[in-house]
């Protein structure tokens, strides 16, 4: 029994403080633990997501398609935003099979295919959440929608560019992404471990850069924007009509970028870095690198689940009309079978 203590007591020493003196045990410690998160944490995490996160959006573009009928920009903004999320939830099934048998059996193309998708949800995510901040702030500020941002036609064609323009920015992406053979087994690389590693760092700096930090700001600088242009308001009405659900909004989404994406952005590109020569790392260490960069990565997608919260929340009575729908197919299908129902 002392033995194996001693034994554990190493190991635990040597997965948290990479650098404490060598031992017997620590090498396979430190693979264990990667190849353990990747098939365990991963495969369940993703997996939540995808079933909670295709429930989610698929009831919020069942409204959106056959409830709402009145689209003002917001509502361009997320039925967006829920047809991005959808494309990420489709390569998540891969993932999670991948990831369960250790084994990537799909295919270079579809290998490409799948962490291009993954990425594309990401960042037009990021940017329409963005805008919806801007929108929620164009709406206090201009609650007749007069403004030429609050059309619909606008909102169309910025959710055009938005596309086109994450699309163009991702695409050296497929230069990196591929799959390898690893010990007779395919794999299909994720973005921090492909490719050249000093080139991929200049790259993922600027993604980052142009994809997040700017986006971030937009959202905090129209967030301080509306408490500036409400507490001006209240001062001058005190007695107006609440504006709380606008301020809601941007709240949340700034609370979503600061949680979920943050981590995820500074351990990728510490991931990166840690695979140049100038910055050489024993085993072990880069082995909790690599861990703290996976547990990052479900919580940097998490908001395709969450991002259905947004609909409830915004405007355009969509609550209302979802759930008269709900309730009006709910009796057609009482009368059509003649069911007992309450």
């Amino acid at each position: 029994m002392e033995g194996e203590f001693q034994e554990y007591h190493f190991v635990f020493l040597n997965y948290f403080f990479p650098y404490f003196p060598q031992n017997p045990v620590e090498q396979s410690n430190c693979t264990d633990v990667e190849r353990l998160l990747k098939k365990y944490y991963l495969s369940t995490a993703y997996t939540f997501e995808f079933v909670f996160g295709l429930l989610g959006n698929a009831v919020v573009l069942f409204g959106y398609i056959f409830c709402l009928k009145n689209w003002s920009s917001g509502s361009v903004y997320l039925f967006n935003l829920c047809i991005s999320d959808f494309a990420f939830l489709c390569t998540l099934p891969l993932l999670v099979s991948s990831y369960i048998h250790e084994e990537w059996t799909f295919g270079d193309f579809l290998c490409k295919c799948n962490r291009y998708l993954l990425h594309e949800n990401l960042y037009t995510s990021i940017l329409f959440l963005a805008f919806i901040s801007v929108d929620r702030y164009m709406l206090i500020k201009y609650p007749f929608r007069e403004h030429f941002l609050q059309r619909k036609s606008t909102a169309i064609m910025i959710s055009l560019g938005i596309w086109i323009l994450v699309s163009l920015e991702i695409f050296p992406i497929l230069t990196f992404i591929k799959q390898v053979e690893v010990n007779n087994v395919t794999i299909c690389l994720d973005y921090a471990n492909s490719g050249d590693a000093s080139w991929n760092l200049v790259y993922s700096l600027c993604l980052t850069f142009t994809g997040f930090v700017i986006p971030l700001c937009v959202i905090w600088i129209f967030y301080l924007k509306m408490m500036c242009f409400l507490k001006n308001r209240n001062q001058q009405l005190p007695n107006g009509a609440s504006l709380e659900k606008p301020v809601t909004i941007v709240v949340l989404a700034a609370t979503m970028f600061s949680i979920f994406f943050t981590p995820y952005h500074v351990m990728r590109n510490v991931k990166i870095a840690s695979r140049t020569e100038s910055w050489p790392l024993n085993r072990c260490s880069e082995m909790t690198l690599s861990s703290v960069y996976i547990v990052t990565r479900p919580l940097a997608f998490l908001n395709s689940m969450i991002n259905p919260v947004f609909y409830f929340l915004m405007g355009d009575h969509f609550r209302e009309m979802l759930l008269a729908k709900i309730q009006s197919i709910y009796k057609s299908l009482k009368r059509t079978f003649n069911l007992r129902w309450p």
